[in-house]
C-alpha cells in the first residue's frame, strides 16, 4: 500500500529532524551520531507535539544491511566455534525464564497491564518483531510499543558508556571501509543479498525475515569467496539512521497518563532487565564461555539490529551476537501460548 500525502508530509519532517539530531551530534562531538543523534532528536520533537512517522518499508529495507554484515563476518574459523557458541546459546532459555519470571509479574502487578500485553512487554526482542506478534496476540499496541521503545532507548543510551568505560573502544570510528574501497560488483552482491536474502525469508515465513535471511544469503556468498568485506561505512550510517528514528517516533502522541504509567513501567522492566542481563553477561564471561564484550552485547537486550549496529562499531563476533538475539525472540514467541495458558485470562485497568 502506498502512503497517504499526510504521511509522506510527516516522514519528510521526521527524516529533516533525524538529519538534524545527526549534524548536532556531529557537532559537539557525541559516539554513534547516526544512531543517537536521530533517537533523541526524534524523541525530543515528538514529546513536545511534533506528528512525526517512521520510515514504513524503507527502515525494513535498510534494516537488511545488518544481516549482510552479520552474513559477511562467516567464515571457516566462526563455523568450527560453533560448539562454543552452542553452549552459550544454552544459556538462553534460562536468560529468557528469569525474565518472564520476574518482569511479567511487575508489569502485570504493580502497573496493572493485562496477562498477554503484560507478557510481550516483559519479554525483550526486536522493537519490531516483538510489537507484530504481541498485537497479533491481542496485546495493547501502544503499551507495547512505549514499553519496548523505552527499553531500548535506555539501554542502546547506556551501552556506549559501559563500551567506552570498561572496553576502552572508540565509538566514533568509521564502521567499516569506505564504499570507495569496495569493488562495485561486492557492494551489488550485498544489496543483492540484503533483498533478495529478506524477499525468500518472508516467503519461506522465516522468523526474523530481514535480518537471518540476508545473514544468511550473504554467509553462503562470503564462504563462496563471492564477497570477502562487510558493508560499507556508508550503507551501515545509513541503517543506524533508519533505526534511530524508528525508535524516537514512537512516542510521537505520547500523554501524560502514558508518561506517568506505561513510560515509567518501561523505565522500571528496562532497569529490571538490565539486572538480569549483567548477571548472565558475567556467568558467560567467568566461564570463558565467550569473551566479555561478546557477551554483553549478546545478552544486553536493547533490541538485535540496535545491538548489532554497536557489535560492528565495536569489532565484536556479529555471528555471535544475531544469533543469541534472533533464539531468544524465537523462544519468546513459541512458548507465548504455553506461558499464557499458566496465567487467569482476566484484564488489568484500562491502558
Amino acid at each position: 500500500m502506498l502512503p497517504s500525502k499526510l504521511q509522506i508530509a510527516r516522514r519528510g519532517r521526521t527524516a529533516a529532524i533525524a538529519i538534524a539530531g545527526v549534524l548536532v551530534f556531529n557537532w559537539l562531538g557525541l559516539p554513534l551520531p547516526f544512531l543517537l543523534g536521530p533517537m533523541f532528536a526524534c524523541l525530543l520533537f515528538a514529546l513536545g507535539g511534533a506528528r512525526l512517522e517512521g520510515m514504513g518499508v524503507l527502515g525494513m529495507v535498510f534494516r537488511t544491511i545488518l544481516g549482510v554484515a552479520a552474513g559477511a563476518s562467516i567464515s571457516p574459523d566462526v563455523i568450527a566455534r560453533a560448539p562454543d557458541m552452542a553452549l552459550s546459546l544454552a544459556m538462553v532459555p534460562f536468560f529468557v525464564l528469569v525474565i518472564g519470571l520476574t518482569s511479567y509479574p511487575l508489569l502485570k502487578r504493580v502497573f496493572g497491564f493485562d496477562r498477554v500485553t503484560s507478557y510481550y512487554a516483559a519479554m525483550p526482542g526486536g522493537l519490531q518483531d516483538i510489537v507484530v506478534y504481541g498485537e497479533e496476540a491481542g496485546a495493547n499496541l501502544r503499551v507495547l510499543s512505549l514499553v519496548h521503545a523505552t527499553r531500548i532507548l535506555l539501554l542502546v543510551s547506556l551501552a556506549p558508556v559501559a563500551l567506552s568505560l570498561i572496553w576502552n573502544l572508540d565509538l566514533t570510528v568509521r564502521p567499516g571501509r569506505p564504499a570507495a574501497e569496495i569493488p562495485p560488483t561486492e557492494i551489488a552482491l550485498m544489496i543483492l543479498a540484503g533483498l533478495g536474502g529478506w524477499r525468500i525469508a518472508v516467503r519461506l515465513k522465516i522468523f526474523g525475515a530481514s535480518i537471518i535471511g540476508p545473514m544468511i544469503l550473504a554467509a553462503t556468498m562470503s564462504l563462496t569467496g563471492l564477497i570477502h568485506n562487510r558493508p560499507p561505512a556508508e550503507m551501515i550510517w545509513a541503517c543506524q539512521f533508519f533505526i534511530g528514528i524508528a525508535v524516537g517516533a514512537k512516542y510521537t502522541g505520547v500523554t501524560l497518563a502514558e508518561l506517568r504509567q506505561t513510560v515509567l513501567a518501561g523505565i522500571a522492566n528496562s532497569l529490571l532487565l538490565g539486572v538480569v542481563s549483567l548477571a548472565f553477561i558475567e556467568l558467560v564471561a567467568r566461564s570463558g564461555v565467550a569473551p566479555g564484550l561478546d557477551a554483553f552485547l549478546a545478552f544486553l537486550p536493547g533490541g538485535q539490529g540496535e545491538m548489532v549496529v554497536l557489535a560492528i562499531i565495536a569489532g565484536a563476533d556479529l555471528t555471535y551476537i544475531v544469533l543469541h538475539h534472533i533464539f531468544r525472540v524465537i523462544l519468546v514467541v513459541t512458548c507465548a501460548p504455553l506461558i499464557l495458558r499458566l496465567f487467569p485470562d482476566d484484564r488489568g485497568p484500562p491502558n
